[in-house]
């Protein structure tokens, strides 16, 4: 009881206590109305828990986040070797074309095609094709329903593609070459930022496995990935660093390229509260946090482009409920329907059960097991970033793409960092994630429900 009280202050241990009723009262009456199975319902049972014991670990650190003596110390830039950023800009670079070059080999020897123009043609699949077709027309307000329902892809990237395209000419390689200068790009902010509290090694070994997650393909293709992890980043380096307009500025841009940039709202906006408590007396400024509405408006920018195009500035949620089933839900949820597809395709569908369930359902769950002991070993906003994001993202009704979802949030990836934090551990994640890239790197050209 002593260790409790330790860590664990009276009103921590109050807000620890209403929230798991909360989260518990929610998962039963969820369960009251469900009608899955036993295995499903465990599955739900051991998403609640683990998300519970994240959000336990988070609360000492978000009660100590506010006091003075609180406050972490960033780490030293000591210990970088000279032009440390240039060269991961260059590593990263040249990472992006080995991946590109491993997809190509395998999209030979699978017998998909050969040649360049095979090749720019494959890679326009899945969300790609949409993007493609909103950076050459935009959106359309009368035609086919499929070319209608293109209104839920944000505009973000379509606008970054439709710009390179002035330069390229082909759409396919401007998306392709915007998502892997983005990508190298935001490798150089993401280690700037990780530097901020952690040495050289845990920056890089972060880097590294950034690369090696399956599903780091993703970041090549002609899609949103790179260039929302760019935008996320660089939101809450500059927050850290002190440039608010500039952070919020990227925090709008994020919103307007993918909906789950609006989750940076929470780190932003924990960092600033921080920074304003924390202040001298004659130094607090709470209009500082003013900049913090710019993160929503990005995402209104879309919904007023919603309104130009259909009359409607939430038409995207009647498409995404149409179209696809996908609406808001609760994450417990998905992974009882994760697990029961999965079960019903190992019955003789082992590409879905390869490609979509058992990968979703890996991300979903090894991600909660990665930040129960994370949530104590990072900065307590990219905690409860990772809360909020993994309450939307993973709460969708119709999750097709957990892998895309998770390896484009930074806590998860130095959550990872931090678990692999000895050399041992490290060579052993790194020796893991290799094959697994490489089969779902090959499920995802031989078109395996890959999304």
């Amino acid at each position: 009881m002593r260790r409790l009280k330790q860590k664990y202050t009276l009103p921590g241990l109050i807000i620890c206590l209403s929230g798991l009723i909360a989260l518990w009262a929610l998962f039963a009456l969820w369960l009251g109305k469900s009608d899955y199975g036993l295995p499903a319902c465990l599955a739900a049972l051991v998403s609640t828990a683990l998300f519970a014991a994240v959000c336990l670990n988070f609360v000492p650190g978000w009660m100590r986040f506010w006091s003075r003596e609180g406050r972490a110390a960033p780490a030293a830039a000591h210990g970088e070797p000279p032009g440390i950023r240039l060269r991961i800009f260059g590593a990263l670079l040249l990472c992006c074309i080995l991946i590109q070059t491993i997809i190509y080999a395998i999209f030979v020897i699978s017998g998909r095609g050969s040649g360049w123009r095979a090749f720019m043609d494959f890679w326009e699949c899945l969300d790609s094709g949409h993007y493609v077709d909103i950076a050459r027309d935009w959106y359309l307000s009368e035609g086919s329903r499929d070319r209608l329902v293109q209104l839920v892809f944000l505009p973000g990237y379509p606008v970054v593609m439709r710009l390179a395209g002035y330069v390229f000419g082909d759409l396919v390689f401007s998306g392709i070459f915007v998502s892997i200068i983005s990508f190298s790009a935001a490798g150089c902010v993401f280690y700037s930022l990780l530097r901020l509290d952690y040495g050289h090694g845990v920056s890089l070994r972060a880097l590294r496995l950034l690369c090696l997650m399956p599903g780091s393909f993703f970041f090549v293709a002609p899609m949103s990935e790179s260039l929302f992890l760019l935008l996320s980043v660089s939101c809450v380096y500059l927050t850290r660093r002190g440039k608010i307009l500039p952070a919020c500025l990227c925090g709008a841009y994020a919103a307007f390229t993918r909906s789950l940039g609006l989750m940076l709202f929470v780190p932003v906006c924990m960092e600033l509260l921080h920074k304003i408590i924390n202040a001298p007396r004659g130094e607090k400024r709470p209009l500082r946090l003013l900049p913090l509405l710019l993160i929503p408006a990005g995402f209104g920018a879309y919904i007023y482009i919603n309104y130009l195009v259909s009359g409607n500035p939430f038409q995207y949620m009647i498409y995404q409920k149409e179209h696809w089933g996908q609406s808001l839900g609760l994450f417990f949820n998905t992974a009882a329907y994760q697990t029961e597809n999965a079960l019903a395709c190992a019955g003789g569908n082992m590409h879905n059960l390869l490609g979509l369930w058992l990968p979703n359902l890996a991300f979903s769950f090894a991600a909660l097991a990665l930040m129960i002991p994370g949530a104590r070993r990072m900065r307590p906003s990219y905690a409860a970033w990772f809360i909020a994001y993994y309450f939307v993202a993973i709460g969708a009704t119709w999750l097709l793409s957990a892998p895309r979802y998770m390896i484009c949030l930074p806590p998860f990836i130095l959550a990872a960092a931090l678990a692999a934090r000895t050399p041992r551990r490290s060579a052993a994640l790194g020796a893991a994630l290799v094959p697994l890239w490489a089969v779902y790197a090959a499920a995802f050209v031989l078109r395996w429900q890959v999304w």
